[in-house]
């Protein structure tokens, strides 16, 4: 049995972390974090991990971006394996899970969607062939009470195709606030806020007379949810550094 510290476990992917333990035999949720408890029953809830005095095997964190620092000072101090699954996070925050996967293991994603992988390899592999003679924008859509935009689902999509170009890109977001022609190596980025999409990422490379698209769907909170188990299960016996997606689908 593996013990789970959730962070976030109110919040919508925190549930949806919540409903596939329950699927599953292995895993078990021994606390969570959050400050709004919402009246759990089925496991107790603080509002800061420092007030848990228990011990997990690892730790999942779906909560805020503000709440990280404190997240990973308490993993460390434990010395308990994070997965980092919050998005927004700055290059502060960046630098904490850099720091933190010095002295335990860390995994940190933008999207724990295996399509998503997929994608990123694909676009990738798109870039290097196409990037020098074709435009390259990318759409995502998400659900209309998603707070960050673009989404880092799309920056990371947008990094990996920039290092497969000759020279660095500029990710433009407010093409609209421009008043100029499309530089050649431009990334344009474009955020669509609306209903109950779960998250849609769309890479567009536009040539000559055509155009080449590749898009990935999500149509369940769930698939997120996996794959957060599925790291965390990938590095709970890990030495520490950092690890992601990548390592996970080639293990």
């Amino acid at each position: 049995m593996t013990d789970i510290l959730l962070c976030g476990c109110s919040g919508k992917m925190g549930k949806a972390v919540a409903e596939c333990v329950e699927d599953r035999d292995e895993w078990r949720i021994i606390a969570g974090v959050d400050l709004n408890a919402e009246g759990r029953t089925d496991f107790p809830v603080f509002s800061s991990p420092a007030e848990f005095s228990g011990k997990a095997n690892v730790l999942i964190d779906f909560s805020h971006p503000t709440a990280t620092a404190g997240n990973l000072e308490y993993a460390v101090k434990t010395r308990t394996p994070a997965v980092i699954a919050t998005t927004g996070l700055n290059d502060t925050q960046m630098n904490l899970i850099k720091t933190a996967s010095l002295r335990i293991p860390v995994f940190f994603s933008a999207n724990f969607s295996v399509g998503v992988s997929l994608l990123k390899e694909l676009a990738q592999k798109a870039a290097k062939v196409l990037g020098e003679s074709f435009d390259i924008e990318i759409i995502e859509k998400h659900h209309n009470t998603k707070i960050d935009a673009p989404s880092g689902t799309a920056i990371m999509l947008a990094e990996t195709i920039a290092e497969e170009l000759p020279e660095r890109p500029r990710f433009i977001y407010d093409r609209h606030l421009k008043r100029e022609p499309r530089s050649r190596f431009d990334i344009g980025i474009h955020s669509i806020r609306g209903g109950t999409i779960t998250g849609e990422h769309e890479i567009i490379f536009a040539g000559h007379d055509e155009t080449i698209t590749i898009s990935h769907n999500a149509s369940s909170k769930r698939i997120f949810a996996a794959g957060a188990l599925n790291a965390a299960w990938f590095i709970k016996n890990k030495p520490p550094g950092l690890y992601t997606m990548r390592e996970l689908v080639s293990d």
